[in-house]
């Protein structure tokens, strides 16, 4: 094992299929108020901690369609990933090199172990946003119906042009029952601050700092697309 930059260790190792679990996980952003979705749950002695959603994708699902899904069942709150100038070390797309780098890759990786050490858990972390109401609509569906994906983010839509499919303080749709067994059921979830999020999730974190590099990103394509704007005036 080696450091890489004196900060993240570099680990070999190999697992069956048996033996390793992939899920995700979503910080889930409500832009127009600059907030984000966190849960609840409590413990076994009835203490309440905070967290955000996440779970096992389903066999044959994409990582990002599962944290999609987690977000929704865990939190209520149906979303989509949201592209961000994130720095990351994928290839590009040949048609995609000589546009703005926005990737809804995921922003944080864990390697977790489950049932008592015996198989580990990869877990990605992605970022999300909250539907506009139009959409909402598209995906309705009634008591006991599967679940329905969103369609991904449109190419070119800019921030403030997808701000404006919200009416004046639209408080994005938080739907009731949607967990998938008794202990999702029991869950709560809250649309919170920025700050709050950091401070309820605990500052030094991995979730704490998924919420922020998430916010970090979508300030950062603000400032591209204003960018492009002015370059283009």
């Amino acid at each position: 094992m080696k450091n890489l930059q004196s900060t993240y260790p570099i680990t070999i190792a190999q697992f069956a299929s048996e033996d390793f679990v992939l899920g995700a996980g979503v910080a889930i952003f409500h832009i127009a108020s600059e907030r984000v979705v966190i849960c609840s749950a409590k413990d076994g002695y009835g203490r309440k901690y905070y967290f955000l959603p996440k779970g096992r994708r389903d066999a044959g699902e994409d990582s990002g369609r599962g944290a999609e899904r987690e977000g929704y069942e865990e939190s209520g709150y149906r979303n989509r990933l949201l592209p961000l100038p994130i720095k990351h070390r994928q290839p590009q797309a040949h048609s995609q090199i000589a546009s703005k780098p926005m990737t809804a890759e995921p922003v944080w990786m864990q390697l977790m172990p489950v049932a008592s050490g015996s198989i580990q858990y990869v877990l990605f972390w992605y970022v999300a946003e909250t539907l506009p109401p139009e959409l909402e609509k598209e995906l309705e569906t009634n008591a006991g119906e599967a679940y329905r994906p969103p369609p991904p983010y449109p190419n070119g839509l800019k921030l403030r042009d997808r701000l404006k499919m919200e009416p004046e303080r639209y408080e994005p749709l938080h739907h009731e029952g949607t967990g998938v067994d008794e202990e999702e059921k029991m869950y709560k979830s809250y649309l919170v601050s920025v700050n709050e999020a950091v401070e309820k999730l605990g500052k030094h974190g991995v979730m704490a700092d998924v919420v922020l590099k998430g916010w970090k990103g979508i300030q950062e394509r603000y400032a591209l697309e204003e960018s492009d704007l002015l370059e283009r005036s």
